[in-house]
């Protein structure tokens, strides 16, 4: 095993990075995370599906590990990501703090899943991490708002999991009280509760973190300008009269 390094630009410009410039021996790649695990059951269906001729890539569930347990109900299990491929069909787009495949060929879904421990290193670690996401997707929110439209056929009628939660997501972009209606969608729609401690732990996390980008969002939409030197010398020169005016006080 070698390992590669490679200035950080964002995430979908690393990995079509490392798609194009970095040689392999199989011309059929894996993508596992950090965070993420590979098991001997999901490593025996790959082996078998890249046997075919029929996929150029295929699609992986999480399972999410969160304080010591599978957050079976709120995380909208099974959630796909695009794992498996063949290197020269595949490459990705920048998404929010994320990214998003870009497939020329047909695709196809493995039945095993792969466990994601998202708070490994701690709650610290992970809001940091989500403070630095929240502003990449407050952009990406941004751009939607402008640019993005809501796929509703795909929302209904779409022809995979991927296809009809990205459809969703652009609506949520666009509804009020985000924060409030993400919480009750994934702890009360979702069965988040059967999840018990994590569970409600997990929700009021993602609540919080779509807070905070609706408060970046409004921070795009209204720059906060620090006030001028003339207001500062005004300020300055008041607290000084004030301070003289107690000294004389003192003094008589």
């Amino acid at each position: 095993m070698r390992a590669v390094q490679h200035a950080f630009e964002s995430h979908g410009r690393q990995r079509t990075w490392m798609l194009k410039e970095v040689p392999t021996k199989y011309e059929w790649v894996y993508i596992l995370e950090a965070d993420e695990r590979m098991t001997p059951e999901l490593f025996a269906e790959c082996q078998g599906a890249i046997q075919g001729q029929e996929h150029v890539a295929y699609y992986v569930a999480e399972r999410v590990m969160f304080m010591n347990r599978w957050i079976r109900y709120s995380t909208q299990y099974p959630r796909y990501q695009l794992r498996l491929f063949r290197k020269d069909n595949v490459w990705f787009d920048d998404y929010g703090h994320t990214e998003r495949e870009v497939c020329d060929g047909p695709t196809g879904f493995i039945k095993e899943t792969y466990p994601h421990y998202t708070n490994s290193k701690g709650f610290t670690r992970w809001i940091d991490k989500h403070n630095r996401y929240s502003s990449d997707e407050a952009l990406e929110t941004l751009r939607q708002l402008d640019q993005g439209t809501v796929q509703w056929a795909d929302l209904f009628f779409g022809r995979s999991e991927v296809e009809r939660r990205r459809a969703l997501k652009n609506l949520s972009l666009r509804l009020p009280w985000r924060p409030v209606l993400r919480f009750i969608y994934m702890y009360f729609l979702l069965g988040g509760f059967l999840d018990g401690q994590a569970g409600f732990t997990w929700c009021t996390l993602q609540a919080f973190y779509e807070y905070l980008i609706l408060v970046k969002l409004w921070e795009l939409k209204h720059p906060m300008h620090p006030p001028s030197s003339r207001v500062m010398s005004s300020t300055s020169q008041g607290s000084k009269d004030s301070d003289a005016t107690q000294v004389t006080s003192s003094s008589s």
